[in-house]
């Protein structure tokens, strides 16, 4: 039985490997993990996955094990590999009002979460301060390549980029304005703003 070691990984990540493991088609292996958050937040996939899981404590942490047919990977193996026709409107650089240091946390986290989902926006799209994300954070600008390979299509006002003196440091995307903007909202089905 496969093992993998979540061990001191942050939420989502111990969630996502083990998705990773059902996507593979694994029925049955075991995530190690540290704190009961996370046996919650994987017993919470088990169930959306039609997995069962047991949980034992040991030395350190727990190990949750997963026990399935692989019937939902199966499922999502043949969905179309286009992303959804949904946008992504992002105008902040954080989640949240109040403690900057976790919203900034949880943006990063949210991006590489978005990542490794297999329902990737058809639109991304930038402004106000969220334009500091693709132009000063590494690691977002990682995972929206990582996007952008899924199908995924960024786009980042450039009057805003200008605003905050970020226009020659973009690392990703394609600098756009509010027409080009509005006109991905139009056609999208769906637009969730962060």
């Amino acid at each position: 039985m496969v093992l993998v070691n979540a061990m001191g990984l942050a939420c989502p990540q111990p969630v996502i490997l083990a998705k990773k493991e059902i996507d593979a088609g694994n029925g049955n292996f075991v995530v190690a993990v540290d704190n009961e958050i996370a046996v919650k937040n994987l017993e919470k996939l088990a169930q959306s996955q039609n997995f069962s899981t047991s949980t034992e404590t040991v030395e350190g942490g727990f190990h949750v094990t997963f026990t399935g047919d692989g019937s939902a990977a199966a499922v999502e193996e043949g969905s179309a590999k286009q992303p959804n026709n949904w946008a992504l409107f992002v105008n902040r650089d954080a989640i949240g009002t109040n403690a900057v240091e976790l919203g900034q946390s949880l943006i990063t986290m949210f991006f590489y979460t978005l990542c490794e989902s297999n329902d990737p926006p058809r639109y991304i799209l930038f402004m106000n301060e969220g334009v500091k994300l693709p132009a000063e954070n590494e690691q977002i600008a990682d995972h929206l390549k990582t996007l952008q390979e899924k199908g995924s299509e960024v786009l980042v006002c450039g009057t805003c980029l200008k605003f905050y003196g970020l226009a020659d440091k973009l690392m990703t995307g394609n600098v756009s304005n509010m027409y080009d903007i509005s006109e991905c909202m139009h056609k999208a089905d769906k637009v969730i703003t962060l």
